[in-house]
């Protein structure tokens, strides 16, 4: 965990509570975490399920791995170390968007456990979702939409999640999606289903 190192702060809550702008907003402010393979579909799957979702008139955004190392995490590798802050600095980020009533998917491989639970530690029950990405390593090298997994192999990226460096499935998601099995539209589906038994959108 992070050491917190400013002294002598408060925090300061506001006149407008999560649930004024749930309500203003008709959803539930919640963190979908997908986690996956580099190559499993976690970014393709959570645009889609953005997409349905802001057709359906909802607050939604994406916290994508790659954009977010292009400004927030552009100081950070890939070393566990660096890892670890990566995923920590994004649950905080998402913890405000929940707090903003914002539907909030990230896209991350977030290959540990800890890491994982950590972020999930920030929010209450059922403010966070956690989406396993499953896809086969076989199936995820055969799409190898960046290459990775060719330069991982030939030693040119260390420390490649599982190629070189390990990656810890999770052993309690709210929801499994087999992307080598089902279609982007079915994959998306699954997810849409889940958050209208939660309540979190409408039917």
């Amino acid at each position: 965990m992070a050491q917190q190192k400013a002294t002598n702060i408060t925090w300061h809550g506001g006149n407008v509570t999560k649930a004024d702008r749930e309500a203003l907003l008709d959803q539930k402010g919640v963190t979908i975490w997908f986690t996956g393979l580099s190559g499993s579909g976690k970014s393709t799957l959570a645009r889609e399920v953005e997409q349905q979702l802001f057709q359906r008139g909802h607050l939604v955004y994406v916290l994508d791995g790659d954009n977010i190392r292009h400004g927030l995490n552009k100081n950070l590798g890939f070393s566990p170390e660096d890892r670890e802050e990566n995923i920590r600095r994004i649950g905080e980020v998402a913890h405000l968007f929940n707090d903003a009533g914002v539907i909030t998917l990230t896209a991350f491989i977030s290959p540990y456990r800890a890491d994982r639970d950590n972020a999930r530690a920030l929010n209450t029950d059922g403010e966070f979702i956690e989406v396993y990405v499953d896809c086969p390593l076989e199936e995820c090298e055969k799409r190898d939409p960046k290459g990775l997994f060719e330069k991982a192999r030939a030693g040119i990226i260390k420390e490649f999640t599982g190629i070189s460096a390990p990656y810890e499935a999770p052993e309690h998601p709210e929801l499994v999606v087999k992307t080598g099995e089902l279609t982007l539209e079915e994959s998306a589906g699954v997810v849409l289903d889940y958050l209208v038994e939660k309540g979190i959108i409408s039917a």
